[in-house]
């Protein structure tokens, strides 16, 4: 049986541990696009727009249903004059002091032929909701790239992160080498001096590269809906290729999958259907409805048997305004204009895509020949970085030629994992420019 007092310390000394570990996150570059689509503020803004699209489709699909209204109304009547003749030798009527009366009517309505308005009002919403779909694709895709952006940018500052360190440690080795070198004659103060300028120099550097990562992290808390003191632990997310892609085939993509392509070729429809609609005012209109009348001027609410009148009435009404015939060209004319920059925007749009396309990919080509040039470079700056410790410890190179060996070395390296990280991010941007980053 462990005593309570143990047990009490056991649970203490769990504690800090348990609050790291729920302000410690490690996710995947997969796992942080999941988490920041699922709390993306602006997705959610999206969805709301594709709601009251798909709201007004249903309103609009409600005016095709007959209508129908009734009402009810007393009347109540004092007559001051009790009599009432129509001249000289004429009849005369005796009036009564006051008079009430009840009339109700009831009539429904529904329209048979309206030219096809009704008809294009429903298609042109169903496509205004299709636009407004494309357009929360456009905002998923947008959300995707920041998170992938910041998510390579914290990689990059880590990767940094770890070289400034093992550097750091590299000039420790150096200034006990050079300390016990000067202990022995064989270098001059001023070597040890010139090492431990270096590792301030350096330590500042770390200091730099600390700060930015806690502004990359926080951001990136803020983009995954994350609370703002979590750690977000990354993993390598590698540098992404496509063997035998080329770059017409990513335009092609493009042409297939940029929402905004395809909202302009929904818009054309929508234009398509105005004009319909415009055309449709010329025709005649058919209507059909039945009204019931009932009058009741007993003066009681339920009156006495035939005492009352109850006439239904059933029609039909045909209108034509003539005049649109001649007045509506004009109105067509300026419905196809609209619908004719429609699609010179789209022709002006498919050319910037183009050229973006291009850009990305020989960005994208760039990044990946920078990793081979740097690859090559490590190689080299390894080399150079060992013969210059040898002839520094023989007592050949100076200093100055140590440190700066060592810099280039491990300047190659940063530049690696920068590199990396870089064609990593830009094949995202070429994926992105295509319109479907999640290929």
């Amino acid at each position: 049986m462990i005593p309570k007092s143990v047990r009490l310390m056991l649970v203490a000394s769990l504690v800090p541990a348990a609050l790291f570990a729920q302000s410690t996150k490690e996710l995947n570059i997969n796992q942080a696009i999941e988490l920041g689509i699922a709390n993306s503020k602006n997705l959610k803004l999206s969805q709301n727009k594709i709601d009251r699209a798909i709201a007004q489709l249903e309103v609009v699909k409600d005016n095709v249903l007959p209508t129908a209204n009734a009402n009810f109304m007393y009347n109540h009547a004092e007559i001051p004059t009790h009599t009432f003749s129509l001249g000289e030798g004429a009849t005369t009527l005796n009036l009564p002091r006051r008079a009430d009366a009840f009339v109700g009517t009831a009539a429904v309505q529904e329209l048979v032929y309206g030219g096809g308005k009704l008809k294009y009002a429903k298609e042109s919403t169903k496509l205004l909701a299709d636009v407004a779909r494309l357009d929360a694709d456009k905002s998923k895709e947008e959300i995707t790239y920041a998170v992938i952006n910041t998510y390579y940018n914290l990689y990059k500052i880590e990767q940094s992160k770890k070289v400034v360190a093992q550097n750091l440690e590299s000039i420790a080795a150096q200034i006990k080498q050079a300390q016990r070198f000067f202990e022995q004659g064989i270098v001059t103060k001023n070597d040890v001096l010139r090492f431990q300028l270096q590792q301030a120099n350096v330590t500042l550097t770390q200091m730099d590269i600390e700060s930015n990562r806690k502004v990359i992290n926080y951001n990136l808390d803020i983009l995954l809906g994350l609370p703002e003191d979590t750690e977000v632990k990354i993993t390598d997310p590698g540098v992404n290729t496509k063997a035998g892609s080329s770059l017409s085939e990513y335009v092609g993509l493009a042409m297939e999958n940029r929402q905004e392509l395809k909202q302009l070729d929904v818009q054309n429809k929508v234009a398509g259907y105005n004009i319909k609609t415009i055309r449709a005012n010329t025709l005649p209109t058919v209507g059909v409805g039945a009204n019931l009348y009932y009058i009741n001027p007993s003066g009681s609410f339920i009156p006495p048997v035939n005492q009352y009148l109850l006439p239904v009435t059933v029609g039909a009404t045909v209108s034509w305004n003539i005049g649109s015939l001649w007045t509506n060209r004009n109105k067509v004319s300026e419905a196809k204009i609209q619908q004719s920059e429609i699609t010179i925007q789209k022709d002006i749009l498919s050319d910037q895509v183009k050229t973006d396309i291009n850009k990305n990919f020989q960005n994208y080509q760039v990044a990946m020949n920078k990793i081979q040039v740097l690859e090559t470079s490590i190689a080299q700056a390894t080399e150079n970085d060992k013969l210059l410790a040898s002839k520094y410890k023989n007592n050949v190179a100076s200093v100055t030629d140590r440190i700066d060996a060592e810099t280039l070395l491990y300047q190659a390296k940063i530049n690696l994992e920068i590199a990396k990280a870089d064609a990593g991010l830009a094949y995202y941007t070429l994926l992105k420019s295509t319109g479907k980053i999640t290929q």
